[in-house]
Protein backbone atom coordinates (compact mmCIF):
# COMPACT_ATOMS: atom_id res chain seq x y z
CA UNK A 1 0.00 0.00 0.00
CA UNK A 2 1.16 3.56 -0.79
CA UNK A 3 2.52 5.26 2.53
CA UNK A 4 1.18 9.31 2.27
CA UNK A 5 3.83 11.59 1.95
CA UNK A 6 2.42 14.72 2.94
CA UNK A 7 2.04 17.89 0.32
CA UNK A 8 4.28 20.11 2.58
CA UNK A 9 5.86 22.01 -0.78
CA UNK A 10 2.12 22.69 -2.25
CA UNK A 11 0.95 23.52 0.96
CA UNK A 12 3.47 26.23 1.49
CA UNK A 13 3.37 27.67 -2.14
CA UNK A 14 -0.34 28.08 -1.20
CA UNK A 15 -0.23 29.70 1.73
CA UNK A 16 3.07 32.16 1.20
CA UNK A 17 3.61 32.59 -2.25
CA UNK A 18 -0.16 32.59 -3.78
CA UNK A 19 -2.48 33.58 -0.57
CA UNK A 20 0.72 35.85 1.08
CA UNK A 21 -0.68 34.58 4.39
CA UNK A 22 1.75 36.54 6.54
CA UNK A 23 0.96 39.87 5.31
CA UNK A 24 -2.88 38.85 6.42
CA UNK A 25 -1.40 38.00 9.54
CA UNK A 26 -0.12 41.59 10.00
CA UNK A 27 -3.36 42.95 8.78
CA UNK A 28 -5.40 41.21 11.90
CA UNK A 29 -2.38 43.04 13.80
CA UNK A 30 -0.48 39.00 14.74
CA UNK A 31 2.76 40.05 14.85
CA UNK A 32 4.39 36.77 16.31
CA UNK A 33 3.21 34.40 13.01
CA UNK A 34 6.10 34.34 10.20
CA UNK A 35 7.13 32.11 7.43
CA UNK A 36 9.60 30.22 9.61
CA UNK A 37 7.12 29.32 11.96
CA UNK A 38 4.24 28.11 10.01
CA UNK A 39 7.20 26.26 8.11
CA UNK A 40 7.64 24.74 11.15
CA UNK A 41 4.51 23.80 11.90
CA UNK A 42 4.19 22.34 8.24
CA UNK A 43 7.04 19.75 9.25
CA UNK A 44 6.33 19.10 12.75
CA UNK A 45 2.59 18.20 11.36
CA UNK A 46 3.56 16.30 8.54
CA UNK A 47 5.72 13.71 10.28
CA UNK A 48 2.83 13.55 12.93
CA UNK A 49 0.26 12.95 10.43
CA UNK A 50 3.17 10.24 7.92
CA UNK A 51 4.82 8.09 11.61
CA UNK A 52 2.17 8.18 13.71
CA UNK A 53 -1.47 8.31 11.48
CA UNK A 54 -0.64 6.55 8.10
CA UNK A 55 0.65 3.97 10.06
CA UNK A 56 -2.65 2.81 11.31
CA UNK A 57 -4.50 3.94 8.58
CA UNK A 58 -5.42 0.52 6.77
CA UNK A 59 -5.42 -1.47 10.37
CA UNK A 60 -7.76 0.87 11.73
CA UNK A 61 -9.83 0.05 8.87
CA UNK A 62 -9.48 -3.80 9.22
CA UNK A 63 -10.21 -3.71 13.06
CA UNK A 64 -12.62 -0.99 13.08
CA UNK A 65 -14.19 0.10 16.50
CA UNK A 66 -15.91 -2.40 18.54
CA UNK A 67 -19.00 -2.33 20.89
CA UNK A 68 -19.42 -3.58 24.45
CA UNK A 69 -22.69 -2.98 26.53
CA UNK A 70 -22.36 1.12 26.14
CA UNK A 71 -18.41 1.19 26.30
CA UNK A 72 -16.59 1.69 23.10
CA UNK A 73 -12.86 0.73 22.08
CA UNK A 74 -11.26 2.24 19.22
CA UNK A 75 -8.62 0.79 16.80
CA UNK A 76 -5.53 -0.68 18.16
CA UNK A 77 -2.88 2.54 18.25
CA UNK A 78 -6.09 4.82 18.21
CA UNK A 79 -5.88 5.79 21.73
CA UNK A 80 -1.89 6.33 21.85
CA UNK A 81 -1.66 7.97 18.95
CA UNK A 82 -4.45 10.85 20.56
CA UNK A 83 -2.10 10.68 23.62
CA UNK A 84 0.88 12.00 21.27
CA UNK A 85 -1.31 14.46 19.64
CA UNK A 86 -2.33 16.49 22.94
CA UNK A 87 1.04 15.92 24.03
CA UNK A 88 2.37 17.82 20.98
CA UNK A 89 -0.12 20.61 21.78
CA UNK A 90 -1.99 20.68 18.50
CA UNK A 91 -5.89 20.87 19.51
CA UNK A 92 -4.85 24.25 21.02
CA UNK A 93 -3.16 25.70 18.06
CA UNK A 94 -5.98 27.96 17.69
CA UNK A 95 -7.43 28.10 21.33
CA UNK A 96 -7.79 31.31 23.22
CA UNK A 97 -5.29 31.99 25.05
CA UNK A 98 -7.45 32.31 28.00
CA UNK A 99 -8.47 28.96 28.34
CA UNK A 100 -5.07 27.66 27.82
CA UNK A 101 -4.77 27.56 23.70
CA UNK A 102 -1.69 29.07 21.72
CA UNK A 103 -4.20 31.96 20.48
CA UNK A 104 -3.25 31.36 16.53
CA UNK A 105 -5.46 32.10 13.99
CA UNK A 106 -7.25 29.94 12.51
CA UNK A 107 -5.63 29.29 8.94
CA UNK A 108 -2.62 28.50 10.80
CA UNK A 109 -4.10 25.15 12.00
CA UNK A 110 -5.50 24.45 8.14
CA UNK A 111 -2.96 22.57 7.05
CA UNK A 112 -2.73 20.06 9.98
CA UNK A 113 -6.11 19.43 10.12
CA UNK A 114 -5.48 18.51 6.22
CA UNK A 115 -2.33 15.94 7.01
CA UNK A 116 -3.95 13.96 9.87
CA UNK A 117 -7.26 14.29 7.66
CA UNK A 118 -5.35 12.40 4.47
CA UNK A 119 -3.45 10.01 6.49
CA UNK A 120 -6.15 9.00 8.55
CA UNK A 121 -9.71 10.73 8.02
CA UNK A 122 -11.11 8.47 10.71
CA UNK A 123 -8.70 8.91 13.11
CA UNK A 124 -9.13 12.50 12.89
CA UNK A 125 -12.40 12.79 13.26
CA UNK A 126 -12.13 12.45 16.64
CA UNK A 127 -10.36 15.99 17.39
CA UNK A 128 -11.60 17.32 14.83
CA UNK A 129 -15.43 17.68 16.13
CA UNK A 130 -14.03 19.42 18.60
CA UNK A 131 -13.14 22.35 17.41
CA UNK A 132 -16.75 23.13 16.43
CA UNK A 133 -17.73 22.85 20.49
CA UNK A 134 -15.22 24.95 21.38
CA UNK A 135 -15.86 27.22 18.74
CA UNK A 136 -20.13 27.14 19.75
CA UNK A 137 -18.92 27.59 23.80
CA UNK A 138 -16.80 30.03 23.06
CA UNK A 139 -19.87 32.17 20.82
CA UNK A 140 -22.87 31.13 23.08
CA UNK A 141 -21.49 30.26 26.51
CA UNK A 142 -21.76 31.52 29.72
CA UNK A 143 -18.45 32.71 31.66
CA UNK A 144 -19.45 29.73 34.04
CA UNK A 145 -19.72 26.95 30.98
CA UNK A 146 -16.94 28.80 29.09
CA UNK A 147 -14.54 28.22 32.30
CA UNK A 148 -15.53 24.68 33.17
CA UNK A 149 -15.42 22.84 29.37
CA UNK A 150 -13.12 25.51 27.59
CA UNK A 151 -10.03 24.77 29.00
CA UNK A 152 -10.18 20.77 28.79
CA UNK A 153 -11.36 21.03 24.86
CA UNK A 154 -8.70 23.38 23.84
CA UNK A 155 -6.07 21.03 25.23
CA UNK A 156 -7.80 18.04 23.54
CA UNK A 157 -8.06 16.05 27.07
CA UNK A 158 -11.73 16.35 26.10
CA UNK A 159 -13.60 15.64 23.30
CA UNK A 160 -16.90 17.36 21.41
CA UNK A 161 -20.02 16.22 19.61
CA UNK A 162 -22.74 17.39 17.95
CA UNK A 163 -26.12 15.38 18.71
CA UNK A 164 -28.40 16.61 16.00
CA UNK A 165 -30.46 13.41 14.03
CA UNK A 166 -32.73 11.39 15.27
CA UNK A 167 -34.62 8.19 13.94
CA UNK A 168 -37.21 9.99 12.62
CA UNK A 169 -35.61 13.20 11.59
CA UNK A 170 -32.64 13.63 9.52
CA UNK A 171 -31.87 16.88 7.86
CA UNK A 172 -35.04 18.04 9.02
CA UNK A 173 -34.96 19.01 12.08
CA UNK A 174 -38.07 20.76 12.78
CA UNK A 175 -39.10 17.13 13.29
CA UNK A 176 -36.79 16.89 16.55
CA UNK A 177 -38.52 15.00 19.52
CA UNK A 178 -35.60 14.94 21.69
CA UNK A 179 -37.18 16.75 25.15
CA UNK A 180 -35.71 19.51 27.77
CA UNK A 181 -37.59 19.61 30.86
CA UNK A 182 -36.52 22.09 33.13
CA UNK A 183 -35.26 21.70 36.73
CA UNK A 184 -35.52 23.46 39.79
CA UNK A 185 -31.77 24.22 40.11
CA UNK A 186 -31.53 25.96 36.89
CA UNK A 187 -30.31 22.58 34.68
CA UNK A 188 -32.65 20.22 32.07
CA UNK A 189 -33.30 16.73 32.24
CA UNK A 190 -32.66 15.76 28.02
CA UNK A 191 -34.65 12.66 27.32
CA UNK A 192 -34.38 11.27 23.61
CA UNK A 193 -32.15 9.21 20.92
CA UNK A 194 -29.88 11.02 18.81
CA UNK A 195 -28.31 8.49 15.31
CA UNK A 196 -25.34 8.82 13.74
CA UNK A 197 -23.44 10.50 16.33
CA UNK A 198 -19.60 10.42 15.21
CA UNK A 199 -17.04 10.13 18.21
CA UNK A 200 -20.33 10.07 20.22
CA UNK A 201 -18.43 7.44 22.49
CA UNK A 202 -14.93 6.40 22.53
CA UNK A 203 -11.51 5.50 24.98
CA UNK A 204 -9.34 8.43 23.62
CA UNK A 205 -10.24 11.57 25.94
CA UNK A 206 -11.24 11.53 29.57
CA UNK A 207 -14.97 12.85 29.22
CA UNK A 208 -17.05 14.08 26.00
CA UNK A 209 -18.81 16.68 26.03
CA UNK A 210 -22.24 16.60 23.76
CA UNK A 211 -23.27 20.08 22.21
CA UNK A 212 -27.41 18.67 22.25
CA UNK A 213 -30.64 19.77 20.37
CA UNK A 214 -33.54 19.07 22.42
CA UNK A 215 -36.92 20.81 22.54
CA UNK A 216 -38.40 22.74 25.54
CA UNK A 217 -41.96 22.06 27.04
CA UNK A 218 -44.49 24.33 24.88
CA UNK A 219 -42.04 25.59 22.84
CA UNK A 220 -42.76 26.33 19.02
CA UNK A 221 -43.29 23.39 16.51
CA UNK A 222 -40.74 23.32 13.94
CA UNK A 223 -37.35 24.57 13.54
CA UNK A 224 -38.27 27.43 16.04
CA UNK A 225 -38.68 25.93 18.61
CA UNK A 226 -35.45 24.13 19.12
CA UNK A 227 -32.90 24.99 22.28
CA UNK A 228 -29.34 23.83 22.56
CA UNK A 229 -27.48 21.98 25.25
CA UNK A 230 -24.10 21.03 26.87
CA UNK A 231 -24.87 17.55 28.21
CA UNK A 232 -21.35 15.88 29.39
CA UNK A 233 -20.39 12.56 29.40
CA UNK A 234 -19.28 12.96 33.06
CA UNK A 235 -20.11 15.76 35.09
CA UNK A 236 -17.17 18.10 36.14
CA UNK A 237 -16.43 19.86 39.39
CA UNK A 238 -15.40 23.11 37.30
CA UNK A 239 -11.85 22.85 37.71
CA UNK A 240 -11.20 19.51 35.26
CA UNK A 241 -11.82 16.44 37.36
CA UNK A 242 -14.52 14.64 36.44
CA UNK A 243 -16.39 12.36 38.84
CA UNK A 244 -20.28 10.54 38.03
CA UNK A 245 -21.43 9.72 35.18
CA UNK A 246 -24.52 11.52 33.21
CA UNK A 247 -27.29 10.03 31.96
CA UNK A 248 -26.18 9.76 28.85
CA UNK A 249 -25.12 6.23 26.65
CA UNK A 250 -24.21 5.09 23.82
CA UNK A 251 -26.67 1.99 22.48
CA UNK A 252 -24.60 1.18 19.94
CA UNK A 253 -22.08 1.82 16.85
CA UNK A 254 -23.04 1.80 13.25
CA UNK A 255 -21.57 -0.97 10.86
CA UNK A 256 -21.12 0.90 7.73
CA UNK A 257 -19.36 1.60 4.38
CA UNK A 258 -16.89 3.41 5.64
CA UNK A 259 -14.27 5.22 8.13
CA UNK A 260 -14.68 1.96 10.15
CA UNK A 261 -11.86 3.77 12.97
CA UNK A 262 -14.71 6.02 13.71
CA UNK A 263 -17.38 5.35 16.62
CA UNK A 264 -20.92 6.63 14.61
CA UNK A 265 -23.05 6.03 17.63
CA UNK A 266 -26.50 5.27 18.41
CA UNK A 267 -26.80 7.81 21.60
CA UNK A 268 -29.50 7.14 24.16
CA UNK A 269 -30.23 10.80 26.80
CA UNK A 270 -32.07 9.08 29.78
CA UNK A 271 -33.16 12.03 31.51
CA UNK A 272 -29.20 13.35 31.10
CA UNK A 273 -28.63 16.30 33.24
CA UNK A 274 -28.23 19.69 30.34
CA UNK A 275 -27.21 23.26 30.57
CA UNK A 276 -28.79 25.94 28.08
CA UNK A 277 -26.70 27.29 25.75
CA UNK A 278 -27.53 31.08 24.54
CA UNK A 279 -31.37 31.64 24.20
CA UNK A 280 -34.56 29.38 24.79
CA UNK A 281 -35.47 28.17 21.47
CA UNK A 282 -32.98 29.42 19.34
CA UNK A 283 -30.67 26.52 19.18
CA UNK A 284 -30.75 26.28 15.62
CA UNK A 285 -29.08 29.72 15.25
CA UNK A 286 -26.75 28.91 17.94
CA UNK A 287 -25.67 25.53 16.44
CA UNK A 288 -25.34 27.22 12.73
CA UNK A 289 -21.52 28.15 14.67
CA UNK A 290 -20.77 24.08 14.93
CA UNK A 291 -22.68 23.01 11.79
CA UNK A 292 -20.47 25.86 9.65
CA UNK A 293 -17.17 24.57 10.97
CA UNK A 294 -18.17 20.76 10.43
CA UNK A 295 -18.84 21.80 6.89
CA UNK A 296 -15.25 23.73 6.37
CA UNK A 297 -13.92 20.76 8.16
CA UNK A 298 -15.92 18.65 5.45
CA UNK A 299 -14.57 20.49 2.78
CA UNK A 300 -10.92 19.57 3.83
CA UNK A 301 -12.23 15.84 3.72
CA UNK A 302 -13.00 16.44 -0.17
CA UNK A 303 -9.35 17.77 -0.60
CA UNK A 304 -7.48 14.47 1.27
CA UNK A 305 -9.59 12.01 -1.01
CA UNK A 306 -8.17 14.14 -3.65
CA UNK A 307 -4.91 13.80 -2.21
CA UNK A 308 -5.08 10.30 -1.26
CA UNK A 309 -6.18 9.19 -4.48
CA UNK A 310 -3.45 11.40 -6.50
CA UNK A 311 -0.61 9.76 -4.85
CA UNK A 312 -2.46 6.08 -4.46
CA UNK A 313 -2.60 6.24 -8.38
CA UNK A 314 0.71 8.00 -9.25
CA UNK A 315 2.38 5.55 -6.71
CA UNK A 316 0.84 2.60 -8.97
CA UNK A 317 1.44 4.55 -12.28
CA UNK A 318 5.15 5.13 -11.98
CA UNK A 319 5.87 1.77 -10.97
CA UNK A 320 3.19 -0.80 -13.02
CA UNK A 321 4.07 -2.02 -16.70
CA UNK A 322 1.86 -2.54 -19.06
CA UNK A 323 1.59 -2.51 -22.67
CA UNK A 324 3.56 0.10 -24.79
CA UNK A 325 2.70 3.52 -25.63
CA UNK A 326 0.86 4.53 -28.97
CA UNK A 327 4.09 6.66 -30.16
CA UNK A 328 6.88 3.83 -29.55
CA UNK A 329 8.13 2.38 -26.23
CA UNK A 330 9.15 4.72 -23.78
CA UNK A 331 10.65 1.96 -21.84
CA UNK A 332 12.60 0.22 -24.00
CA UNK A 333 14.70 -2.01 -21.76
CA UNK A 334 11.53 -3.75 -20.19
CA UNK A 335 8.41 -5.85 -21.32
CA UNK A 336 6.10 -2.62 -21.32
CA UNK A 337 5.83 0.60 -20.30
CA UNK A 338 5.23 2.41 -17.66
CA UNK A 339 1.36 2.67 -17.23
CA UNK A 340 1.67 6.86 -16.70
CA UNK A 341 2.79 7.14 -20.40
CA UNK A 342 -0.96 6.46 -21.56
CA UNK A 343 -3.57 9.18 -21.71
CA UNK A 344 -6.59 8.08 -20.27
CA UNK A 345 -3.93 7.41 -16.97
CA UNK A 346 -2.58 11.18 -17.52
CA UNK A 347 -6.56 12.35 -17.76
CA UNK A 348 -7.16 10.20 -14.56
CA UNK A 349 -3.87 11.30 -12.24
CA UNK A 350 -4.17 14.98 -13.93
CA UNK A 351 -8.03 15.28 -12.66
CA UNK A 352 -7.13 14.33 -9.22
CA UNK A 353 -3.82 16.23 -9.14
CA UNK A 354 -5.94 19.63 -10.19
CA UNK A 355 -9.36 18.88 -7.89
CA UNK A 356 -6.50 18.11 -4.61
CA UNK A 357 -4.33 21.38 -5.10
CA UNK A 358 -7.32 23.64 -6.52
CA UNK A 359 -9.53 22.70 -3.32
CA UNK A 360 -6.61 23.21 -1.08
CA UNK A 361 -6.25 26.41 -2.09
CA UNK A 362 -9.72 26.78 -1.55
CA UNK A 363 -10.39 26.13 1.79
CA UNK A 364 -6.99 28.07 2.60
CA UNK A 365 -8.35 30.91 1.25
CA UNK A 366 -11.63 30.35 3.36
CA UNK A 367 -9.64 29.37 6.63
CA UNK A 368 -8.47 33.40 5.97
CA UNK A 369 -11.69 34.48 5.54
CA UNK A 370 -12.79 33.15 8.87
CA UNK A 371 -9.27 34.86 10.46
CA UNK A 372 -10.68 37.77 9.45
CA UNK A 373 -14.32 37.34 10.72
CA UNK A 374 -13.08 36.22 14.08
CA UNK A 375 -9.97 38.81 14.69
CA UNK A 376 -10.43 41.85 12.27
CA UNK A 377 -11.14 45.14 14.00
CA UNK A 378 -12.17 46.44 10.49
CA UNK A 379 -16.09 46.10 10.66
CA UNK A 380 -16.16 46.57 6.87
CA UNK A 381 -13.75 43.76 6.60
CA UNK A 382 -15.21 41.62 8.47
CA UNK A 383 -18.81 42.24 7.21
CA UNK A 384 -17.38 41.39 3.81
CA UNK A 385 -15.09 38.63 5.01
CA UNK A 386 -18.60 36.96 6.78
CA UNK A 387 -20.60 37.57 3.60
CA UNK A 388 -17.92 35.68 1.68
CA UNK A 389 -17.72 32.29 3.74
CA UNK A 390 -22.25 32.22 3.89
CA UNK A 391 -21.18 32.22 -0.08
CA UNK A 392 -18.26 29.85 -0.13
CA UNK A 393 -18.69 27.28 2.60
CA UNK A 394 -22.06 25.06 1.03
CA UNK A 395 -19.88 25.27 -2.76
CA UNK A 396 -17.18 24.09 -0.64
CA UNK A 397 -18.55 21.56 1.21
CA UNK A 398 -20.42 20.14 -1.84
CA UNK A 399 -18.54 20.99 -4.09
CA UNK A 400 -15.12 19.45 -3.05
CA UNK A 401 -16.71 16.06 -1.42
CA UNK A 402 -18.48 15.13 -4.83
CA UNK A 403 -15.04 15.57 -6.85
CA UNK A 404 -13.03 14.21 -3.77
CA UNK A 405 -15.23 11.02 -4.28
CA UNK A 406 -14.64 11.72 -8.25
CA UNK A 407 -11.12 11.12 -7.23
CA UNK A 408 -10.69 8.52 -4.54
CA UNK A 409 -12.77 6.43 -7.87
CA UNK A 410 -9.83 7.92 -10.62
CA UNK A 411 -7.16 6.87 -7.66
CA UNK A 412 -8.85 2.72 -8.02
CA UNK A 413 -9.44 2.85 -11.41
CA UNK A 414 -5.34 4.30 -12.13
CA UNK A 415 -4.55 0.78 -10.25
CA UNK A 416 -6.87 -1.82 -11.84
CA UNK A 417 -7.33 -4.85 -10.29
CA UNK A 418 -4.93 -3.63 -7.28
CA UNK A 419 -7.28 -0.71 -6.64
CA UNK A 420 -10.32 -2.70 -6.20
CA UNK A 421 -7.80 -5.18 -3.81
CA UNK A 422 -8.24 -3.99 -0.22
CA UNK A 423 -4.26 -4.30 0.35
CA UNK A 424 -3.87 -1.23 -1.59
CA UNK A 425 -5.54 0.74 0.19
CA UNK A 426 -7.36 2.63 -2.79
CA UNK A 427 -10.18 1.10 -2.47
CA UNK A 428 -10.40 2.23 1.69
CA UNK A 429 -10.03 6.16 0.48
CA UNK A 430 -13.42 5.35 -1.39
CA UNK A 431 -15.44 4.35 1.27
CA UNK A 432 -14.32 6.81 3.48
CA UNK A 433 -15.03 9.47 0.92
CA UNK A 434 -18.58 8.76 0.51
CA UNK A 435 -19.95 10.14 3.94
CA UNK A 436 -18.47 13.25 2.92
CA UNK A 437 -21.03 13.97 0.36
CA UNK A 438 -23.40 12.97 2.81
CA UNK A 439 -23.16 14.11 6.36
CA UNK A 440 -23.09 17.84 7.77
CA UNK A 441 -25.61 18.52 5.16
CA UNK A 442 -26.09 16.39 1.74
CA UNK A 443 -25.55 18.13 -1.21
CA UNK A 444 -28.33 18.77 -2.33
CA UNK A 445 -29.23 20.03 0.85
CA UNK A 446 -25.87 22.31 0.63
CA UNK A 447 -27.46 23.45 -3.05
CA UNK A 448 -30.34 24.26 -1.49
CA UNK A 449 -29.00 26.46 0.93
CA UNK A 450 -26.46 28.11 -1.73
CA UNK A 451 -28.85 28.75 -4.24
CA UNK A 452 -32.41 29.28 -2.56
CA UNK A 453 -31.26 30.77 0.51
CA UNK A 454 -28.19 32.36 0.00
CA UNK A 455 -27.87 34.08 -3.74
CA UNK A 456 -31.90 33.60 -4.60
CA UNK A 457 -33.29 35.26 -1.49
CA UNK A 458 -30.27 38.09 -1.14
CA UNK A 459 -31.37 39.12 -4.83
CA UNK A 460 -28.21 37.89 -6.55
CA UNK A 461 -26.13 40.45 -3.43
CA UNK A 462 -24.37 37.25 -1.39
CA UNK A 463 -23.18 36.39 -5.47
CA UNK A 464 -21.92 39.64 -6.37
CA UNK A 465 -19.36 39.53 -3.19
CA UNK A 466 -17.47 37.16 -4.76
CA UNK A 467 -17.95 38.01 -8.43
CA UNK A 468 -16.87 41.55 -7.86
CA UNK A 469 -13.26 39.37 -6.44
CA UNK A 470 -13.26 37.88 -9.86
CA UNK A 471 -14.00 40.64 -12.10
CA UNK A 472 -11.40 42.87 -10.59
CA UNK A 473 -8.82 40.00 -10.51
CA UNK A 474 -9.28 39.63 -14.03
CA UNK A 475 -9.63 43.71 -15.02
CA UNK A 476 -6.16 44.05 -13.40
CA UNK A 477 -3.94 41.38 -15.00
CA UNK A 478 -6.43 41.84 -18.57
CA UNK A 479 -3.15 42.73 -20.14
CA UNK A 480 -0.65 40.09 -18.78
CA UNK A 481 -0.24 38.17 -22.36
CA UNK A 482 1.11 34.73 -20.21
CA UNK A 483 -1.93 35.01 -18.09
CA UNK A 484 -4.61 36.14 -20.62
CA UNK A 485 -6.14 32.52 -21.80
CA UNK A 486 -6.91 32.05 -18.56
CA UNK A 487 -8.03 35.77 -17.61
CA UNK A 488 -10.63 35.20 -20.60
CA UNK A 489 -11.86 32.45 -20.01
CA UNK A 490 -12.42 33.09 -16.61
CA UNK A 491 -13.57 36.63 -16.91
CA UNK A 492 -16.74 35.07 -19.21
CA UNK A 493 -17.84 32.22 -17.02
CA UNK A 494 -18.11 34.87 -14.49
CA UNK A 495 -20.39 37.02 -16.51
CA UNK A 496 -22.24 33.88 -17.45
CA UNK A 497 -22.61 32.94 -13.77
CA UNK A 498 -24.73 36.35 -13.04
CA UNK A 499 -27.03 35.55 -16.49
CA UNK A 500 -27.71 32.77 -15.14
CA UNK A 501 -28.65 33.09 -11.51
CA UNK A 502 -31.07 35.79 -13.14
CA UNK A 503 -32.72 33.24 -15.08
CA UNK A 504 -32.81 30.76 -12.85
CA UNK A 505 -34.52 34.06 -10.34
CA UNK A 506 -36.75 34.46 -13.20
CA UNK A 507 -38.34 30.80 -13.25
CA UNK A 508 -38.48 30.56 -9.59
CA UNK A 509 -40.68 33.94 -9.63
CA UNK A 510 -43.27 31.33 -11.71
CA UNK A 511 -42.45 28.19 -9.91
CA UNK A 512 -40.38 27.94 -6.79
CA UNK A 513 -39.50 23.76 -7.35
CA UNK A 514 -37.60 25.78 -10.60
CA UNK A 515 -35.20 26.39 -7.18
CA UNK A 516 -34.67 22.63 -6.18
CA UNK A 517 -34.32 21.03 -10.15
CA UNK A 518 -31.30 23.16 -10.67
CA UNK A 519 -29.36 23.99 -7.33
CA UNK A 520 -27.10 20.93 -7.19
CA UNK A 521 -25.90 21.43 -10.85
CA UNK A 522 -25.93 25.18 -10.22
CA UNK A 523 -23.60 24.56 -7.33
CA UNK A 524 -20.76 22.67 -9.64
CA UNK A 525 -21.09 25.16 -11.93
CA UNK A 526 -20.37 27.41 -9.35
CA UNK A 527 -17.67 25.33 -7.71
CA UNK A 528 -15.94 24.93 -11.32
CA UNK A 529 -15.62 28.42 -11.73
CA UNK A 530 -14.33 28.98 -7.82
CA UNK A 531 -11.61 26.62 -8.60
CA UNK A 532 -10.99 28.35 -12.00
CA UNK A 533 -10.15 31.34 -9.99
CA UNK A 534 -7.85 30.06 -7.86
CA UNK A 535 -6.07 28.13 -10.81
CA UNK A 536 -5.78 31.61 -12.70
CA UNK A 537 -3.96 32.78 -9.40
CA UNK A 538 -1.64 29.91 -9.05
CA UNK A 539 -0.53 30.46 -12.45
CA UNK A 540 0.06 34.32 -11.89
CA UNK A 541 2.25 33.35 -9.33
CA UNK A 542 3.95 30.95 -10.98
CA UNK A 543 4.52 32.93 -13.87
CA UNK A 544 6.30 34.95 -11.72
CA UNK A 545 8.40 33.13 -9.68
CA UNK A 546 9.73 31.37 -13.25
CA UNK A 547 10.21 34.96 -14.81
CA UNK A 548 12.33 35.72 -11.64
CA UNK A 549 14.85 33.02 -11.64
CA UNK A 550 14.41 29.76 -9.44
CA UNK A 551 15.41 26.25 -8.51
CA UNK A 552 12.21 25.18 -8.90
CA UNK A 553 11.78 25.19 -12.59
CA UNK A 554 9.66 21.63 -12.75
CA UNK A 555 7.42 22.60 -9.70
CA UNK A 556 6.44 26.06 -10.63
CA UNK A 557 5.82 24.70 -14.73
CA UNK A 558 4.01 21.65 -13.22
CA UNK A 559 1.29 24.60 -12.03
CA UNK A 560 1.20 26.05 -14.84
CA UNK A 561 0.50 22.46 -17.13
CA UNK A 562 -2.15 21.16 -14.41
CA UNK A 563 -4.18 24.75 -14.69
CA UNK A 564 -4.26 24.35 -18.58
CA UNK A 565 -5.29 20.61 -18.31
CA UNK A 566 -8.13 21.96 -15.64
CA UNK A 567 -9.35 24.63 -18.08
CA UNK A 568 -9.33 22.55 -21.44
CA UNK A 569 -10.51 19.40 -19.74
CA UNK A 570 -12.46 20.04 -16.10
CA UNK A 571 -13.76 23.85 -16.35
CA UNK A 572 -15.84 22.62 -19.71
CA UNK A 573 -18.13 20.70 -17.53
CA UNK A 574 -20.02 24.00 -16.68
CA UNK A 575 -21.23 23.83 -20.15
CA UNK A 576 -23.17 19.89 -19.58
CA UNK A 577 -24.35 21.70 -16.09
CA UNK A 578 -26.05 24.89 -17.38
CA UNK A 579 -27.58 22.89 -19.96
CA UNK A 580 -28.96 20.98 -17.65
CA UNK A 581 -30.17 23.94 -15.56
CA UNK A 582 -31.50 25.17 -18.80
CA UNK A 583 -33.38 21.77 -19.36
CA UNK A 584 -35.86 23.09 -16.78
CA UNK A 585 -37.68 21.30 -14.24
CA UNK A 586 -40.79 19.74 -16.09
CA UNK A 587 -38.72 16.86 -17.40
CA UNK A 588 -37.76 16.07 -13.78
CA UNK A 589 -41.80 15.97 -12.64
CA UNK A 590 -43.14 14.57 -15.80
CA UNK A 591 -43.54 10.85 -14.66
CA UNK A 592 -45.87 10.28 -11.89
CA UNK A 593 -45.21 8.94 -8.51
CA UNK A 594 -47.06 5.92 -9.07
CA UNK A 595 -45.90 5.18 -12.67
CA UNK A 596 -41.86 4.78 -11.44
CA UNK A 597 -41.77 1.04 -10.31
CA UNK A 598 -44.88 -1.18 -12.58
Amino acid sequence: MAAYKAPVRDMRFVMHEVLNIEDHYKQLGVEDVDASMIDAFLEEGAKFSMNELDAIYRSGDEEGCTFDNGTVTTPKGFKEAYQKYVEGGWPSINGDVEYGGQGLPNSCGIAISEMTGTANWAWSMYPGLSHGAVATLEEHGTEEQKATYLPKLTSGEWTGTMCLTEPHCGSDLGQLKTKAEPQPDGTYKITGTKIWISAGEHDMADNIIHICLARLPGAPEGTKGISLFIVPKFFTDGNGSVGERNAVACGSIEHKMGIHGNATCVMNFDGATGYLIGPENKGLNCMFTFMNFARIGTAIQGVAHAERGFQAAMDFATERLAMRSLSGPKNPDGPADPVIVHPDVRRMIMTTKAFAEGGRAMIYYLAMQGDVVRQSKDEEAVKQADAMMALLTPIAKAFLTEVGVESAIHGIQVCGGSGFIREWGAEQNLRDAKISTIYEGTTGIQALDLLGRKILMSQGQALRVFTKVIHKFCEANADDEQLKPFVEKLGSLNKEWGDLTQAIGMKAMQNPEEVGGASVDYLMYSGYICLAFFWTQMVKTANEKLAAGTTEEAFYKSKIATADFYFKRLLPRTMAHKGAIEGGLECLMAIEQDHFMF
